[in-house]
């Protein structure tokens, strides 16, 4: 058993409103922690975990107490081990470190899982197409001027993609003229998307929502805190265009809560974030028992199995920001990025990928 955790630049820093309300600084790098899980049987499971801005360390860290818990475990059974997992940090709780670093554990179970069979991970579990539905984020941050996200969205679409997401929450007439113009650029019928990244109270959501009502928006994604599911609800009662979020709730039981409270039209957990593969399925089962559409958050090389496996079709994220860590690239098709066929995942670490390891830890097998 080996973790790692890796440092992966990105090509230039980016920032949302998340940035330009002095939150956070501007986004340079994403952590990543790797985990590899070899069983009696010399068969191996990839998967990883990770952290924006902050957090890495704590979650390699916390992965390397954790590993040997699964020691003289039988891999099969993801479930069983998950929740050992879970019960055996439980005085840090239930959210963030504590089940982030459990996901590299489970994706990699899942993983090698799926390579026992001869399988993709979306066919082990039972994959409703071949291809999902596919938008680009990585074209549309506020750092970038109007003109610039134009002739990026247009060679992005010009290459398969299937949608834009344009970052907002800056000063309102801004935005809007920014939505104005992409969409004009685009034309109506590009799947456009907008993301405040939570730069909203409830009433300038409202406001600013209203004002977007005009471009026909597949979604407004994150228009409040993410953790303000009576305004999400409110905001979804009194807006026309479909409410999204999730993506930074680090629990299922968050996650649920927004269904429960009838709060969005699209739910965005992240896998990751959540803890795994194992309860990323049961919030997107309740999603689609209750008719609402899942696009998960980032990591495409993961979701596009996951969301291949949903009853209700949604969306996958588009982002290039960890292909540097592997050796394969995801294909993009008429708007849609193709599942791979390769067993697992279909991932293999790139030797390049040393370049950027801060860590690494052996475990007894």
């Amino acid at each position: 058993m080996h973790c790692a955790l890796y440092r992966v630049p990105l090509k230039e820093p980016v920032s949302d409103a998340k940035v330009t309300t002095g939150r956070q600084r501007p986004l340079g790098d994403v952590d990543v922690v790797i985990a590899t899980v070899t069983t009696a049987d010399d068969l191996e499971g990839i998967g990883f975990s990770y952290s924006k801005r902050a957090g890495g360390p704590a979650l390699f860290a916390h992965a390397k107490q954790l590993a040997p818990l699964l020691i003289g475990e039988d891999a099969l059974d993801t479930g069983r081990i998950w929740h050992k997992l879970l019960w055996a940090a439980a005085s840090i709780g239930r959210q963030g470190v504590a089940v982030q670093s459990i996901a590299a554990f489970d994706i990699a179970l899942h993983d090698r899982k799926a390579k026992l069979a001869g399988l993709s991970v979306a066919k082990l579990i039972g994959s409703h197409r071949d291809s999902v539905r596919c938008y680009d984020t990585t074209v549309g941050f506020l750092s970038s001027e109007t003109a610039t996200i134009i002739a990026a969205s247009e060679r992005s679409l010009a290459r398969g993609m299937g949608g834009i997401k344009l970052k907002v929450g800056g000063e309102p007439r801004e935005d809007v003229a920014r939505v104005r113009a992409v969409r004009r650029a685009l034309g109506e019928d590009v799947a456009l998307m907008v993301d405040a990244n939570q730069a909203w109270d409830r009433a300038k959501a409202k406001r600013i929502g209203r004002r977007l009502e005009e471009f026909d928006l597949t979604w407004i994604e994150e228009p409040v805190d993410a953790h303000d599911v009576a305004g999400h609800a409110a905001l979804r009662a009194a807006l026309d265009t479909p409410i999204a979020t999730g993506e930074m709730l680090s629990s299922a039981t968050d996650l649920r809560r927004l269904l429960d409270a009838d709060a969005v039209d699209v739910l965005q957990p992240d896998a990751v974030r959540i803890g795994g593969i194992t309860p990323y399925r049961r919030i997107s089962e309740l999603a689609d028992e209750l008719n609402v559409t899942v696009a998960p958050h980032f990591a495409t090389q993961l979701h596009v199995h996951l969301a291949a496996c949903q009853p209700k079709e949604g969306w996958v994220e588009w982002f290039d920001w960890l292909d540097p860590l592997f050796e394969e690239r995801l294909e993009l098709r008429d708007g849609r990025v193709v599942v791979p066929t390769r067993p697992g995942l279909g991932l293999t670490l790139a030797t390049r990928a040393r370049e950027w390891q801060l860590s690494a830890a052996d475990l007894p097998e």
